[in-house]
């Protein structure tokens, strides 16, 4: 259909099974399960259901986690005049104005429990009760939601509602990334550029030659279709009308720095300066620190890593995550990274580290 093909560009195989899908449940009324990686098009998919399924009213979408937990219970289920300070209006919430058509909760794996069960009983019963108020309102209207948390794991730790997760794992969707379908890249850069022009007819169209085009192809994309887009977009700023080749990809449009030698010679330096002192004994009961071959890999798409960017990223993560287990004491986080209490504290200073404060 056009209208699945005009939002979800591509026609490798895992596409096809997922239009194929979205056109058996787009005209029921069965709750949908949207799962994948951030970046890979989930609330598209919303929309082609809802564009789909016939339904006359309209698309409400809802972020959960971009909205405070003390404010979505208002945000959903709307408010009295009078409910909470501030609340000086009567005031529709989402499920209202999904009435008719379709609501798309996004991110509802980042929801709190006790909405989980308010939530879980507007399924059921399809009325809701607004904050403040005690009246049952009747709303029709079609679920889906999407996650690229797992859910299932989240049952597990105790921050998701097992009975929810079954309600509304009706009819699961697994969007793939990016990197799993690879061959979509170049119809998927073709579409990007035709958006862009068409909301800026004056730009100028970069060129991608087909080495860049590989360069593309094989990319991890951790940010998905994404970061394909501001891949692109990036492209028009900085080659305009241009030809683009693998090694522009490479060094320029994934933003790759080059350190300069001396940079580099002071990261190293730094890297073994700390580990110099440990005898080999020390050296043989020490924790295995990630093999050197984990990061091998790299290079098969960057030709250059900011080494000293990295490695302090890295010893600023153990200081915090050293802190936090010894409840801010600072001997004692000293004593897990095997430093001296002073070398520590200097550290500290330098990467603006603050302790963390005690649990009561």
């Amino acid at each position: 259909m056009k209208v699945l093909d005009n939002l979800l560009v591509g026609q490798s195989g895992p596409m096809r099974e997922i239009k194929r899908l979205i056109e058996l449940a787009a005209p029921a009324t069965t709750t949908l399960l949207v799962q994948g990686e951030t970046g890979t098009g989930k609330e598209l998919v919303a929309q082609a259901i809802h564009s789909l399924s016939g339904r006359s009213g309209q698309l409400i979408s809802v972020n959960c986690s971009a909205i405070p937990s003390e404010l979505l219970e208002s945000e959903l289920f709307g408010h009295e005049k009078g409910a909470f300070t501030g609340a000086d209006k009567l005031r529709a919430g989402r499920f209202e104005l999904a009435d008719g058509g379709t609501l798309f909760l996004d991110e509802i794996g980042d929801m709190p429990l006790s909405l989980q069960a308010k939530l879980l009983r507007a399924l059921e019963s399809r009325t809701i009760q607004r904050v403040g108020g005690s009246k049952e309102i009747e709303v029709d209207f079609r679920l889906v939601c999407a996650t690229h948390q797992n859910i299932e794991a989240d049952i597990e730790a105790g921050k998701f509602r097992a009975d929810l997760f079954y309600r509304i794992n009706v009819f699961p969707l697994t969007m793939p990334a990016l990197a799993a379908r690879a061959v979509d890249i170049p119809i998927l850069v073709e579409a990007i550029i035709k958006r862009i022009k068409t909301e800026n007819n004056k730009a100028n169209i970069p060129d991608f030659k087909d080495s860049a085009m590989s360069e593309l192809m094989r990319y991890p994309w951790p940010g998905n279709v994404r970061e394909l887009r501001n891949v692109i977009e990036r492209a028009f700023l900085l080659y305009p009308g241009r030809s683009i080749e693998n090694n522009d990809v490479r060094n320029n449009l994934l933003r790759i720095k080059v350190p300069d030698p001396l940079e580099e010679q002071e990261a190293l330096w730094m890297a073994s300066a700390d580990f110099t002192h440990l005898d080999q004994e020390e050296q043989t009961t020490s924790p295995p620190l990630p093999h050197s071959s984990h990061y091998q890999e790299w290079f098969s798409y960057f030709d250059n890593i900011d080494l000293r960017r990295h490695l302090q990223d890295v010893e600023i993560v153990l200081i915090e995550a050293a802190l936090k287990r010894s409840e801010g004491m600072i001997s004692s986080a000293a004593e897990a990274l095997k430093l001296n209490r002073t070398t520590l504290i200097e550290k500290m200073k330098k990467y603006l580290i603050e302790k963390p404060e005690k649990s009561d």
